[in-house]
C-alpha cells in the first residue's frame, strides 16, 4: 500500500534532532511522497535542503495568512523566485485566509489574491488554508473563475461543513483531510469526507500539529500517521483502506504533477521514488 501525506512542515524544529528516523518510520508506514508546504519565502532554503536529504519530498512556496503582516513590496518577486527556482517545486502555499482571530482581513485578502496571481501565472495549484473565512474566500475564488483567472488547487486541512465541502468542490478544488478526521466528535469533517467524490480526495498530517488518532494528544504529529487519516477516511466511506491510499495517491500525483515509484530501480533505495520531470 502506498500513501501520500500532502502536508508536512518538517522544517519545525520537533524534527531537527531526529528527522532521519522519522524518515525510516514513513517509508515502513508505506509513505512514498509528501508534499512539504510552506509558511513564509524565508523557509525556501531550508525546506529545499530537507528535499535535498530525502527524495520523496516536493515542496511549495508561500505566505501564511497568519503571516500576512510580513508581506512586503518585495514578496511577489521573492515567492516568484523561489517558485521559478527549483524543480520540485510543485504548488504556491500555504496561502489563505485565517479570520479565527483576526483584526486585518483586508491585508490578508490583498496578500491571498497576490499569491492567487501568481500560482495562475505559473500554472501551479495553491494549498489554502481557510479558517472562519469560507464566505469571503468563495467570493473571490469565484470572481477569477469569472474572470478567466481560476487556479486549482487543495482546500487543506479541511474542516468546513458539507455546505461549504460542496462550495469549493464547484469551484474544482481537490479536499484534504487530516487528523482532525479522526477525532471522535468530528462530525461535521466526518460528513464532509462522506460526500467528497473520490477523485477530489487527498490526505495529510499537516505535521507536526494534529496527531491522529491514536496518538491524539502527543506533542508531534508526523508523516507515517497518515495511515491512520487514511483508515478512518476509509471506514467512513465504507471502503477499503487500500481502496483509499490507490486514490488519494492518484489524486495527489494529479494535483501535483508527482511521479510514482519507479519499481526495481537501480539508484534509489526501497521508498525513494524519482523526481518529478
Amino acid at each position: 500500500m502506498q500513501l501520500i501525506d500532502t502536508h508536512v512542515h518538517l522544517n519545525f524544529e520537533a524534527f531537527q534532532a531526529d528527522l532521519d528516523d522519522i524518515a525510516q518510520q514513513w517509508r515502513e508506514a508505506g509513505v512514498i511522497r509528501l508534499v512539504h508546504s510552506c509558511v513564509e519565502p524565508s523557509e525556501f532554503e531550508s525546506i529545499q535542503a530537507i528535499a535535498n536529504r530525502f527524495a520523496e519530498i516536493s515542496f511549495a512556496v508561500g505566505l501564511h495568512p497568519l503571516d500576512a503582516d510580513k508581506w512586503t513590496d518585495t514578496s511577489p518577486d521573492e515567492i516568484l523566485r523561489c517558485a521559478q527556482a527549483d524543480r520540485r517545486i510543485v504548488a504556491i502555499g500555504e496561502i489563505g485566509l485565517d479570520f479565527f482571530k483576526a483584526d486585518n482581513k483586508a491585508h490578508q485578502v490583498l496578500v491571498f489574491e497576490a499569491q492567487l496571481a501568481i500560482a495562475h501565472q505559473l500554472n501551479l495549484p495553491v494549498i489554502i488554508h481557510c479558517r472562519d473565512a469560507a464566505e469571503a474566500m468563495v467570493e473571490i475564488l469565484q470572481r477569477r473563475w469569472q474572470t478567466g483567472q481560476s487556479v486549482r488547487g487543495v482546500m487543506h486541512c479541511w474542516s468546513g461543513s458539507p455546505e461549504e465541502t460542496q462550495a469549493f468542490l464547484d469551484l474544482g478544488f481537490f479536499i484534504s483531510f487530516s487528523g482532525i478526521v479522526t477525532f471522535k466528535n468530528a462530525h461535521t469533517v466526518h460528513a464532509s469526507a462522506q460526500m467528497v467524490p473520490a477523485d477530489r480526495l487527498l490526505i495529510e498530517t499537516d505535521c507536526p500539529f494534529l496527531a491522529p488518532v491514536p496518538h491524539r494528544g502527543q506533542r508531534r504529529n508526523q508523516p507515517a500517521y497518515v495511515r491512520h487519516v487514511a483508515e478512518r477516511v476509509a471506514e467512513l466511506r465504507h471502503v477499503s483502506v487500500e481502496a483509499i491510499a490507490a486514490q488519494t495517491t492518484a489524486n495527489a500525483c494529479c494535483l501535483f504533477n508527482l511521479s510514482l515509484p519507479e519499481i526495481g530501480s537501480a539508484d534509489l533505495p526501497l521508498g525513494f521514488i524519482s523526481r518529478p520531470s
